[in-house]
């Protein structure tokens, strides 16, 4: 079958244009760029790749078109594809049709973690000899890509069903321009026996949903849509997941969470307890005790630091054990090697001594459990954080005030100029009052990338950590940074 895909270098298309060409099928894929380091990865797996848009990218005339959802309505080729009667899909119905059907999914939803969740759980149903599909919206390290078929043959597991697992990252973001759902929904459902984990629900992408209540409509329809037969794992202290589960779940329930939760009026099945670092793993950045129904697991250690992430395992173990029968005392050493994906605390580079870390967070959350991450993996020295606000949430002045909790475990804060300039001005995150609230001597705002370079180049020191936060490029600041940083060092 040839497959043309119309967007095709983000993360999402890409890895899709990827299994299909590892599922043996002609693909090809239109975009204005293929940069890396998507570009490349797609010349590599035999993708045709054609830049911009043109009908004649259609020809010859493909089986399938798959259209992302960044494109719009009058695009050329989705246009022409219309005139022409093409047979036409999203890329979530998409991995749905060719891909879901037949294996059992397990996909995982959330405002925050789904990405280092799912890297988790493939990575620890690959470990078990599950041999586990997989399909990531990020750069997984210790994976060998973003997205795998993995086996179709169902394995008969000792002492429970058949599974042929297939890992998704659950993004509630819309579909595509003729279909405004989430494309999670396309994702549940799928089998008789779906696992499915929702780690927390915070009202995001303001671009597609106005208010807490459309935004949780979406995770009670994805909730609501895993089957009776299926296993649903929720964060306990994510009062909303929590809510919505309790409310909406036809599936059983098995709630998680770490020691010293407010969980509400359940008590967690599965739950991890923060443990001093004892010094015998010298890879370590994290380790807790792992207690299922009260009963001790015995210790675990990570190498991705941060509370989050031992609440991000604490969900791997539950699905994969109670979802696909792995051996929790297998999961410890699993766990043990896995690297992270890249922009979650990715440490680039310490130029001169100065550790430069890169991170997607942008929502306040993320930013928060990020920044309190680093200063526990980092104590001594000064925690730099530069924060972009890029997404369509993080430029309005939705969360003013919890982006003025968010850095408290920063000691110096510059904010970039807002990635956004359509936003009305009454509606906008106001930087100014932002950093009067951290105070004057903590935050700035900076004009521009020159000035943040020009800042952290003069002030950082040896031994002090910078964490870049962007869901974006930030115009190239972290090339720009590490070479700035390097050239200063040199004699």
């Amino acid at each position: 079958m040839h497959v043309h895909l119309v967007g095709v270098s983000g993360t999402g298309m890409g890895s899709l244009a990827i299994l299909l060409r590892e599922a043996g099928h002609v693909v090809s894929g239109s975009d204005v760029a293929f940069d890396p380091p998507i570009g490349p990865e797609l010349l590599a797996a035999g993708v045709t790749c054609l830049r911009g848009w043109d009908a004649k990218n259609l020809e010859p005339r493909p089986d399938l078109v798959v259209v992302g959802n960044v494109i719009r309505r009058d695009n050329p080729e989705a246009m022409a594809a219309d005139a022409m009667a093409l047979t036409r899909t999203s890329m979530s119905r998409a991995l749905r049709d060719l891909f879901l059907v037949g294996r059992k999914p397990l996909i995982v939803a959330g405002t925050h973690g789904k990405t280092t969740t799912a890297t988790m759980c493939a990575h620890v149903l690959r470990a078990a000899d599950r041999d586990p599909g997989w399909f990531i919206g990020g750069v997984p390290r210790g994976l060998p890509a973003g997205a795998a078929i993995g086996s179709t043959k169902r394995k008969v597991i000792a002492g429970g069903a058949p599974a042929s697992p297939f890992v998704v990252e659950g993004d509630e973001y819309d579909d595509v321009f003729w279909s405004k759902r989430p494309k999670f929904l396309d994702y549940v459902g799928v089998g008789a026996d779906d696992v499915a984990i929702v780690t927390s629900v915070e009202l995001d992408h303001i671009d597609v949903y106005a208010n807490d209540e459309a935004y949780e409509a979406a995770f009670r329809a994805f909730v609501a849509a895993v089957p009776p037969q299926g296993l649903l794992v929720v964060d306990a202290r994510a009062v909303r997941a929590r809510v919505i589960a309790q409310e909406e779940a036809r599936a059983r329930v098995v709630f998680y969470g770490l020691d010293g939760d407010d969980t509400g009026d359940v008590t967690p099945t599965w739950s991890g307890a923060m443990a001093a670092n004892d010094g015998r793993n010298a890879t370590a950045n994290a380790q807790f005790d792992l207690f299922a129904g009260g009963v001790s697991c015995g210790r675990y250690a990570l190498r991705v630091p941060g509370a989050h992430n031992v609440r991000n395992a604490v969900a791997t173990i539950a699905a994969c054990a109670e979802g696909f029968g792995v051996d929790v005392r297998g999961t410890r050493s699993a766990l043990a090697t896995f690297e992270g994906v890249k922009r979650r605390q990715e440490l680039i580079g310490e130029p001169d001594g100065v550790r430069v870390y890169d991170d997607f967070a942008h929502h306040p959350t993320a930013v928060d459990e990020t920044l309190r991450a680093l200063r526990a993996r980092h104590p001594s020295g000064a925690l730099w954080a530069i924060f972009e606000p890029r997404s369509a949430t993080a430029c309005r002045a939705l969360h003013q005030r919890e982006y003025a909790r968010a850095f408290e475990a920063a000691d110096r804060v510059i904010f970039a100029p807002l990635g956004r300039t359509n936003i009305p001005e009454g509606e906008r995150l106001d930087l100014v009052t932002l950093a009067r609230d951290l105070g004057d001597a903590k935050a700035t705002v900076a004009s521009g990338v020159d000035a943040i370079q020009e800042r952290v180049v003069r002030d950082a020191r040896p031994g002090d950590t910078v964490a870049i936060l962007s869901n974006g490029a930030f115009g190239g600041l972290h090339g720009r940074l590490l070479a700035a940083l390097s050239a200063r060092g040199t004699p």
